[in-house]
């Protein structure tokens, strides 16, 4: 039986791709704005390309962050899904959902470091069991990123070290974007579904 999916649908992003590239790996995936249906979800994904301030003002008109924050099954956020699990973030000043631990910061500028941070970085890896190794190279689009802490498993640099995938708990999330990512970003994806 294939893995059930919905995307957190709150009308910003990146959700077309990362639907295509669920239903590639062979997923059942469903849309939905609805909290009683994301909270009843098998699995659940927080996609997201955009500000953190519009997504959290979205996320409050919904009435998701409650639904969101006690979540138990398997959850995936990407790129500003990721970042909107932290503490706050400097992009918009704003509270976020305080599900893991931590901020998200301002990448900055300096000589060979252009901000935003887009194109393709080497990971590495502390789990392979999300699908990745040593040296797998992914794709990344973003100007703000989580601090290095203990929720991280794999890690870029750009200037700092940047946290490509963490897990806390039942969320797993990658900054950088699996649906762009390539045969990487593949194993990622199918690591997360049969997780």
């Amino acid at each position: 039986m294939s893995a059930r999916v919905t995307l957190v649908d709150i009308g910003y992003g990146n959700i077309n791709s990362v639907e295509i590239a669920l239903r590639r790996l062979g997923a059942e995936v469903v849309r939905s704005r609805d909290a009683g249906e994301i909270w009843s979800s098998e699995r659940l994904v927080l996609p997201g390309v955009g500000a953190a301030g519009y997504a959290m003002e979205r996320i409050e008109a919904l009435g998701l962050a409650p639904v969101l924050k006690t979540f138990a099954g398997p959850a995936l956020g990407i790129c500003l899904g990721m970042h909107l699990l932290f503490e706050d973030s400097e992009e918009g000043d704003v509270a976020t959902l305080s599900i893991i631990p931590g901020a998200v910061r301002r990448l900055v500028p300096s000589p060979g470091i252009t901000v935003p941070h887009m194109g393709w970085s080497r990971l590495e890896v502390d789990d392979e069991s999300i699908g990745l190794s040593n040296g797998d190279y992914v794709y990344f689009a973003h100007g703000y990123a989580a601090d290095d802490g203990p929720a991280t498993i794999a890690r870029a640099v750009h200037g700092r070290t940047i946290p490509a995938v963490v897990r806390h708990d039942n969320w797993t999330a990658s900054q950088f974007h699996p649906e762009r990512s390539g045969p990487a970003g593949a194993r990622f994806l199918k690591a997360w579904l049969s997780s």
